[in-house]
């Protein structure tokens, strides 16, 4: 397809960014020297905040210049000397977003634009509105209208992001799954139950890399590799996360990192501290229930109970609400079980 205009613009939720939205994108960067995207959506569709949407957009499509605008953002335009309305609601009247559209392209983009792609019916009436503001002739491009090459809409995706995931890039189903994180002191049978509750729920499980490196380096950690290690455990996150189902375990956090880094070193880097504030979907705290057992990596019952103390007394203060697990192995994978049907909507 051949350059025919040079603005585009593209105005989505992307609530989330499926597809179809791609495929929409797609056609139009094949007919535009340049195109903008403008996101927003008020209030936020659940999943689907602002900063997801942003980073969806920034990994799908880093070559396009693209806005996601906020209230918070409106006012922080306004104080740099912009003129802008305020965000429009999502069932706000046509007139609105169509003007919105206008004033932000002059203010923020810097610009006007030349033809405008939807998938929608409103895009005549969308670009007849620009042209008016703009003084100037504006095409709507309408990219199939029926939804026949990729039919999904966001909803039916909010409601089911797991069961439709094929209308999903993986970057973006990724912050679809739930993230089931289980912590616990050295001998709390941790790990052992992030293989059993893996099987469980046919899940992939990240293990614990500091266990790993712990070996690799003979136990003579320094300072440095315990950065090393949270990076490493995080990427192994996200990395697992772009081919998992519904949930994903991971054998440990950063925040078991920061733990130590404090513990050996009597100090952390503050990324380190920064990727321990990861969320989890559900957070397990496996109990110090049964005997200490020394497997060669491990220090003692003493810093077994100084470690218990630490996690219970790190999740209150951040307010992050955890389940203790108890008993034996098969009564905590059933424990856990039990949480994730209770969580379940419907």
């Amino acid at each position: 397809m051949h350059t025919t205009f040079r603005t585009g613009l593209v105005v989505g939720k992307f609530s989330p960014l499926h597809l179809g939205h791609e495929r929409l994108i797609r056609a139009a960067q094949g007919q535009c020297e340049r195109l903008l995207l403008l996101c927003w959506s008020l209030p936020e569709l659940p999943g689907c905040e602002a900063g997801r949407r942003e980073r969806w957009l920034r990994l799908r499509f880093p070559e396009l210049q693209a806005e996601v605008v906020t209230p918070a953002r409106i006012q922080a335009w306004r104080e740099q000397g912009k003129r802008l309305p305020d965000l429009p609601h999502n069932d706000a009247p046509e007139f609105e977003p169509r003007q919105f559209v206008a004033e932000f392209c002059q203010a923020v983009f810097g610009t006007t634009v030349d033809a405008v792609f939807t998938s929608e019916g409103y895009g005549e009436g969308f670009a007849a509105h620009l042209a008016g503001v703009f003084g100037h002739s504006v095409r709507h491009v309408c990219v199939d209208p029926q939804r026949l090459a990729v039919p999904v809409s966001g909803t039916r995706l909010r409601a089911d992001p797991h069961g439709l995931r094929d209308f999903l890039a993986p970057e973006v189903h990724a912050d679809f799954v739930e993230r089931i994180v289980l912590l616990g002191g050295e001998s709390t049978g941790k790990s052992s139950l992030a293989i059993a509750l893996a099987a469980a729920l046919d899940a992939p499980c990240v293990a614990e890399f500091g266990r790993e490196h712990w070996v690799a380096k003979d136990g003579q950690l320094e300072f440095d590799d315990l950065l090393h290690i949270g990076r490493t455990q995080v990427a192994r996150e996200d990395q697992a996360a772009l081919t998992a189902g519904r949930y994903l375990v991971c054998d440990t956090s950063a925040l078991t990192t920061l733990f130590y880094s404090h513990a050996m070193f009597g100090r952390a880097e503050a990324e380190l501290a920064t990727l321990a504030e990861r969320p989890y979907a559900h957070t397990f705290l496996c109990a110090d229930d049964f005997p200490f057992v020394q497997d060669g990596t491990r220090q003692d019952e003493t810093f077994r109970r100084r470690q218990q103390a630490w996690y219970r007394a790190e999740l209150q203060r951040r307010g992050w609400p955890f389940q203790v697990l108890t008993g034996p192995l098969e009564a905590r994978v059933e424990q856990v079980l039990g949480h994730l049907r209770n969580a379940s909507p419907g």
